[in-house]
């Protein structure tokens, strides 16, 4: 398995990009962390309930998808070694997300998005671009998304049934992670991006989670 280093000559990142999109496409994502647990089980799900949470997390998902592809796209244009470490290290982080999701997934007996290659080329695309579009512009670009997913995060925190309580568990360490993550592209010099961009990036958010709650 290929591991994330800024140390890697330019042929190796995109061998190594292209493991990571395989990697995760197929599933085979495994997390540094333990997944999150809540201090107190949750209640016995009835179907619809399981239907909900499954849809939800299936959303989740489908982010922690994207934001693979986005962190590697950026990292693979970067020049600046400082920053290729902090998107690896975010990165990272994210596959964490990934693999939590996943088996949380798996624990409910839902799908992941059968348009999961679909997303995937999109968020790697973007990222393509916001690299291209320099340091400043690729990190306004994170800072603007880390926003967007921690309050689409908290909306599911919200419209999850109460009594998932592994579910609320992890999504609550997800938000977490990306308002720090915000926060640190922010601190490493972020500009904001223009009005319409952000506009755009919420709209093109919102036809993905419409769409991945059932697909």
């Amino acid at each position: 398995m290929f591991e994330r280093s800024s140390t890697h000559s330019a042929l190796d990142r995109v061998f190594i990009t292209l493991d990571n999109a395989l990697r995760t496409l197929s599933g085979a994502s495994h997390a540094s962390r333990p997944c999150p647990t809540p201090m107190t089980p949750g209640a016995t799900l009835d179907s619809a309930q399981r239907r909900l949470s499954g849809a939800l997390m299936r959303v989740n998902q489908v982010g922690e998808v994207c934001a693979q592809a986005l962190y590697d796209a950026q990292a693979l244009v970067t020049k600046d070694a400082c920053l290729k470490r902090q998107l690896e290290a975010a990165a990272r982080e994210e596959s964490d997300h990934l693999a939590w999701t996943q088996q949380r997934l798996r624990e409910l007996g839902a799908h992941t998005s059968l348009l999961n290659p679909l997303w995937y080329a999109g968020a790697f695309g973007l990222g393509l671009l916001a690299g291209r579009a320099g340091d400043a512009v690729s990190l306004g670009f994170v800072v603007e998304t880390e926003r967007q997913v921690e309050r689409h995060l908290q909306g599911h925190l919200e419209r999850l049934p109460p009594q998932d309580a592994a579910s609320h568990a992890i999504v609550r360490q997800m938000q977490a992670d990306e308002a720090r993550h915000a926060q640190q592209a922010q601190a490493a010099g972020a500009v904001e991006l223009p009005r319409l961009v952000r506009l755009a990036m919420r709209l093109a958010a919102g036809v993905m989670t419409r769409t991945a709650h059932y697909i």
